[in-house]
């Protein structure tokens, strides 16, 4: 049972701290081989083995690693973007960091920016914003708002585990539901089946669309590569509730891996489609900053003999670099392979009729709920 602090913060389990994980060994229910420095650290220490092969006794298996779970104080909910390539420009993200450990997850860097690693503390240190509905109904009870479709599950995740405790993201369905404002929501998580209590009654006014992004359908790959988040059979049955429920849904294959899961993308869809998914889309392997290492270590882990073949399809899409930040491109590549990856999409999508479902949400209905002291009309 986790413990919960005055002040929100949760420590959800007990375990080694992160920097004491040894470099190049696998974590057991975690994404990240390593704890290594962010990019603004001047010194960085990683744990090695000293050859008493600790953990390797099966009496005394290593601790699991520990989660724990701050407060962000934010003052503000609602995040602006002028991204080119996005079709949001406001978003909002509950939580800092995710616990299902998507190894591949290009939000991992900003952790970089609180002095965090983002290796394991992106996916152990972790903050959530128990202010945000407040804040949130603040936000949108302002004069000058004007509504527009709010994108959630674009950074983290807003079903990751601790939303079993925390209720953020139900609490902030609340407030989008009284104001009558359209959202968008992705997850990798069948928690969302949660709150369908909410999202059903939003689908009749259009004002909801749900995503559950699918990756492989090869749960053992899943559990190395993305190992909190649900499994693969978990997110079509998502899709299947979702569906029978009313509420807009698609599927969305991120990222696609070149040369590990690129092969999959046609049976993604089909099960999608069999789920009662209306729309897909897709984002190639993006690799950042830190990432680059972080998935380098990966597949020496986890796929050494498919290692090579990866990164060099990878900086074939990339002009010869691991990742290339143009606008236009940076989603989905560039050169022979990606424009391949492109058609294979683009047929399988057409044959399978996930290409007709429109995201366009109603923001007619946008209206402030009355509070307290307001003064009633009098027609």
């Amino acid at each position: 049972m986790s413990e919960v602090f005055d002040d929100g913060s949760i420590d959800a389990g007990y375990g080694p701290h992160p920097d004491d994980v040894l470099a190049d060994r696998p974590v057991k229910g975690r994404g990240a081989v390593s704890n290594r420095a962010g990019r603004f650290e001047p010194r960085g220490a990683l744990a090695a083995d000293d050859g008493w092969g600790e953990g390797e006794d099966p009496d005394f298996p290593p601790a699991k690693l520990r989660t724990t779970l701050g407060v962000d104080a934010a003052r503000t909910v609602i995040t602006r973007n002028q991204s080119p390539d996005v079709p949001f420009d406001r978003s909002i993200n509950p939580y800092r960091g995710c616990e299902h450990g998507c190894v591949y997850c290009f939000a991992r860097p900003t952790h970089a920016y609180y002095g965090l690693s983002p290796g394991l503390d992106f996916e152990s240190k972790l903050f959530w914003k128990p202010g945000a509905p407040d804040l949130l109904a603040k936000e949108l009870s302002k004069k000058s708002y004007k509504p527009a479709p709010i994108a959630i599950g674009t950074n983290t995740d807003p079903y990751q585990p601790a939303e079993r405790e925390t209720l953020a993201m139900r609490r902030i369905l609340e407030v989008l539901a009284a104001f009558n404002h359209p959202v968008t929501i992705v997850t990798k998580s069948a928690l969302i089946l949660r709150d369908l209590d909410i999202l059903a009654p939003m689908a009749e006014k259009n004002l909801v669309h749900a995503t559950l992004s699918v990756t492989t359908l090869d749960r053992r790959l899943a559990n190395a590569m993305e190992p909190r988040a649900s499994t693969p059979a978990r997110r079509l049955e998502a899709i299947r509730g979702l569906a029978a429920a009313g509420v807009p849904t698609a599927t969305l294959v991120a990222p696609i891996i070149p040369g590990l899961t690129c092969h999959e993308s046609e049976a993604i869809l089909k099960a999608a489609a069999e789920a009662g998914a209306g729309s897909a889309g897709y984002v190639m392997l993006r690799l950042p900053l830190e990432i680059a290492d972080l998935f380098e270590e990966w597949l020496e882990a986890h796929a050494p003999e498919r290692k090579e073949r990866v990164l060099n399809h990878v900086r074939a899409m990339r002009g010869g670099a691991l990742y290339d930040s143009a606008w236009g491109t940076r989603m989905t590549g560039a050169g022979a392979y990606a424009e391949t990856i492109r058609q294979r999409f683009a047929l399988a999508r057409r044959r399978l009729g996930l290409d007709k479902r429109s995201l366009s949400l109603d923001c007619s209905r946008f209206s402030r709920p009355p509070t307290a002291g307001d003064q009633m009309a009098l027609f």
